[in-house]
């Protein structure tokens, strides 16, 4: 296959990887699955380096199953273009993740990918690969503003719209009236920034909403718990809840199932398997998916490009890709499942 040809099939992905969910059914389908034997044409048509690279990979913690999903896809799309991918597990601790990205800059690798636990934390390590000529891309969260750091790419959805969707569905479904408690992430985290001001704008827009409170549990299920142990016994009346990922959301529903507090609409982000099944038996209203497989399977083929095919920043690929997902709420969470189940999404 011609040079052209090479760039134009990592173009199509990486456009296919932006799709968003205000596109229609088939476009969806094209941006938001990738069968396992489409992934295998897509590595032959995109360059698969035909010596084994070796690359490393971190994100926030593997505690969170986002992480964990994204940690499978790396490895998955890693053997269909032979990339040998080592893992630095950032385990939800800024201090943790800089020690293991301090060792990962130590070492040479054909390219890194990294999802930071706090924007500004990884700064200088990442400018020492960088320097170093290691292609770096940057994936959900920014490990600095891009105009200030010279990552490869940065692959993440847009955040407000996602904290504004899911938002939105619940307060449509209060009629724009009630009490609301939004649980963040970690708020040195561009992602929890991004849901945050989503859900600011939408309360923003209906006076009849009143917040109740806002505090951080840093994407620690365990924090989570305790903040909604003591918000039940705080509040007697609390209509919705949204949350920064499903993690968090489904361990604040153990503490309202125990209180016998289930009248609570659930908002979460991120789409993962045990949310979706939260969103179809009634336990969650409302989810969205980040997509962790494409953003962590699109930093391999990144990568790749970068190295076999030479491909630069703002030419072969965006500087940034978008990778938004759809709204999942009860009347579409049967179609992803079965997505999930069958499509790398």
């Amino acid at each position: 296959m011609s040079e052209d040809k090479h760039s134009k099939s990592r173009r199509d992905f990486f456009r296919t990887a932006g799709v968003t969910a205000a596109g229609s059914a088939a476009a969806m389908l094209g941006g938001l699955g990738i069968s396992p034997a489409m992934a295998q044409e897509m590595a032959a048509a995109t360059g698969r380096s035909e010596k084994p690279l070796k690359a490393a990979f971190s994100n926030a913690g593997l505690q969170a199953t986002w992480c964990a999903q994204g940690k499978q896809a790396a490895e998955h799309w890693g053997k269909l273009f032979n990339v040998e991918v080592t893992w630095f597990d950032g385990q939800l601790d800024a201090v943790k993740q800089r020690a293991a990205i301090d060792n990962m800059a130590s070492q040479k690798w054909d390219f890194v990918a990294i999802q930071a636990f706090g924007i500004g934390t990884l700064i200088q390590p990442v400018q020492k690969m960088i320097d170093a000529g290691i292609p770096v891309i940057d994936m959900d969260t920014l490990i600095a503003p891009l105009e200030k750091i010279n990552v490869h790419t940065f692959l993440a959805p847009n955040n407000e719209f996602m904290g504004a969707a899911v938002t939105q569905a619940l307060v449509s479904k209060l009629g724009g009236k009630g009490k609301i408690i939004m649980t963040q992430g970690a708020l040195g985290h561009t992602g929890a920034q991004g849901r945050a001001a989503g859900f600011k704008s939408v309360i923003a827009n209906n006076p009849g909403m009143e917040v109740l409170d806002d505090q951080p549990a840093d994407w620690d299920v365990t924090k989570a718990s305790r903040l909604w142990d003591t918000y039940l016994t705080k509040y007697p009346q609390i209509d919705a809840a949204f949350f920064h990922n499903d993690d968090m959301a489904l361990a604040a529903y153990n503490v309202m199932k125990s209180r016998g507090r289930t009248d609570i609409l659930i908002g979460g982000v991120d789409a993962m398997p045990p949310a979706i099944a939260a969103v179809a038996d009634g336990r969650m209203y409302a989810t969205v998916r980040n997509p962790s497989s494409r953003i962590h399977g699109g930093a391999i083929v990144a990568g790749v490009a970068a190295v076999v095919s030479g491909e630069k920043t703002g030419e072969g690929i965006p500087k940034n890709v978008v990778t938004d997902g759809p709204v999942v709420t009860k009347d579409n969470a049967a179609g992803m499942q079965w997505m999930q189940n069958h499509f790398l999404i």
